[in-house]
Formats: structure tokens, sequence, C-alpha cells
């Protein structure tokens, strides 16, 4: 059967064994006689993907017991609200730090709740490098301090990530979550919609320090209340049961490839691939991400002129690659390297930029 070469940013490739085993089951779940999407939510057959899927979630990134694992719906960006509106206090300041649109977009929403701050920014740089900071900047009662752990449009990506002893750390991983091991007790809550590493769009990931859920309002709406979440296991409305399964099985994947250090290795060594053709193309290849940030996620360059940027794209798809345009606010190219992006996508992808060089 023929796959795309899919190097969308998102919705972004699955596993194609995860693609396979879901198709043998989309009629027949569990000898039920109905596909998963059709079980009712509060029966055992699907409690059992639900609770996998919160099980395998916290063996791969190693969860503390003393935080909640919740599935909303909404995407990330419902989360810009939930986040202010459930940590943000009267006569407290959040405080953001803007590598990219979508941080811009955290805090705008963020605005719209309470008092922010912008800690730091590197918007004047056109988002090349992930901005310094100083942490004793931020006031002892500052409400939170917020990051984007990768930025998709961009292709950059923090390599170490601030401390939360003085200020509770919030981080967006939307796109590289599941990517690499990650210290969760570095957070006090992280949110990541799923359509980049974790599965479909349609679902989305909160892992929230559990100390926090006190400070969300009784007079929150119930669906936007965090608590309403943590209480009931998710389950106080009807979850998109479909993603969630899907994620079950990407996360199943995922251990069975070894875990978040051996999905590292082969992150690590698809990005080297395609950085190491930018690097030696004298020039031909520009990078726009700082080398010292560079996302393993989302590897974004441009050509020389516009023409010749067209040129490689069009080129591009009539080879078989999708979803190599960058985007829409900065043009130019962008290969989204997801965990279940095969290394031999990638290879081909590489050899193509080196005949494309070659040949113009």
């Amino acid at each position: 059967m023929y796959r795309a070469l899919n190097f969308n940013a998102g919705p972004a490739a699955l596993p194609e064994e995860v693609l396979k085993e879901a198709e043998k089951n989309l009629l027949n779940f569990s000898n039920t006689g109905m596909g998963i999407m059709e079980l009712s939510h509060r029966s055992k057959e699907y409690q059992a993907v639900h609770d996998q899927a919160i099980t395998l979630l916290r063996k791969l990134l190693a969860i503390p017991d003393d935080y909640e694992v919740l599935f909303i719906q909404g995407g990330a960006s419902l989360q810009f609200s939930m986040v202010p509106m459930n940590l943000l206090g009267k006569d407290q300041e959040a405080h953001y730090i803007l590598s990219g649109s979508w941080s811009e977009k955290a805090l705008k929403e963020a605005d719209k709740i309470g008092k922010t701050v912008i800690s730091a920014s590197s918007k004047d740089q056109k988002y090349r490098f992930i901005p310094a900071y100083n942490q004793n900047d931020i006031p002892d009662n500052a409400a939170y301090l917020h990051i984007t752990s990768n930025n998709t449009i961009y292709g950059t990506q923090w390599k170490t990530f601030p401390s939360n002893k003085k200020t509770p750390l919030v981080a967006d991983m939307s796109s590289d979550i599941l990517s690499r091991p990650l210290g969760v007790e570095q957070f006090d809550l992280i949110y990541a919609g799923a359509q980049k590493n974790l599965g479909p769009s349609g679902v989305t990931v909160v892992i929230i320090r559990k100390e926090l859920l006190q400070r969300s309002s009784e007079n929150l709406p119930a669906m936007l209340n965090y608590n309403t979440f943590a209480n009931n296991n998710s389950l106080y409305n009807t979850p998109p049961t479909l993603a969630i399964y899907l994620l079950s099985l990407v996360l199943e994947w995922a251990d069975k490839k070894g875990g978040l250090q051996q999905i590292e290795k082969a992150n690590e060594k698809k990005a080297k691939m395609l950085y190491d053709v930018i690097d030696e193309s004298e020039g031909f290849y520009i990078g726009h991400a700082h080398k010292d940030t560079r996302s393993l996620m989302n590897v974004t360059f441009n050509l020389q002129n516009e023409d010749l940027s067209r040129e490689f794209l069009h080129q591009a798809k009539e080879a078989g690659f999708v979803g190599l345009g960058g985007h829409r606010s900065i043009g130019g190219c962008r290969a989204s390297i997801y965990n279940a992006v095969p290394e031999q996508h990638v290879e081909l992808l590489a050899a193509f930029m080196k005949a494309f060089k070659n040949n113009s």
C-alpha cells in the first residue's frame, strides 16, 4: 500500500504499526461487535483503554504520583485560557517567555484573564533562538512562568529548562512531548495537543502537580476547571474515545521501541541527517534557527531566493514529499520529523536535498 513521505507539522505522521492495529479493530473491538468509537465511555472495554493510556504515559514519562494525568478536548489553544483561569490569582502576575507564535497566542489569551508580564523574548530577532531570561527578575508571588518547549514554526527547542523552585513552571509541549526523556518534576503543569507525537488530533494531555489543583476556583465553569477532570478520571463527560484509543496504541509503540532514551537517539540521528545537508551546502540551504537551539522535531530552512524555494517545493511534491512548505507566517521550508517519521523517509529527503542542490 502506498504511504506518503509525510513531513506535515500536525496533524502529523502516525506509526504504520499503530494504524494497522487500529484498522484490525475498527469494526470489532475486543469481541464487542462494535468499533472503539461506538463503545460507551462507561463500558469496561473502553475503561481498560482509558486506564492503559494513563498507565503508559506515567511509565514512559516517569510521572510522579503527586501529578494528575488529564485528557481534555479543545487542543493546546484551550489550555492558553485554562492555565490562567485556573492558576492566575487576582493579585498575581503570569510571566511568559516568548519564543514563537504559539507562546504569543498563549500570552494573548492570558491577557484576557489577568495581569501578564513578558519575561524574555526573541521576537525582534525573528525567533531564531530561545531567549535568555533572568529568573531573579520574576517576583516571589508570580503565579507561574510559561514556556513553549518546542517551536514548530521557527524550528527552535529548549535544551534545558528554567528552575521551578521559585515559581511554578508551565510548559506547552505539544510538539516535542515523548521525543526525549523528561524530568516531569521540573514542571508544575505540562500540556500537549496530541497531534504531533502522541496520536491524532482531538485529545490534549495535561500533567499537573496535584497541589496546584487547589488554585482552581469553584466559580469556574465545570469544563474549564482542572478539578472536574481530576476528580472524574477525565470521564466527567464523553471523552474523545477514538483519539484516546489511538493515543494508547502510540504509547504501546513507543514502549516497544525501548522508551524515550531510544526514541531520542533515533530523533537525534534523523535531525543530524538534515542539518548536515544544510550545514554542508555552502549557503545553498540557510537554516533559520541558531545551531545551539535547533529543534529535533522541526527542521526549518530557506533557499537563496523565493524562486528557488518555490522550485524546491514543486520538485519535492513531484517526488512524493508532503508537508515541506514553511508556515505561512515566515515561508521557506520545514521538515517535521516527529517520532513516527521513519528514518528511511528522512534519508530520502536528505538525498533529494543534495540532488536538488547539485542540479541547480
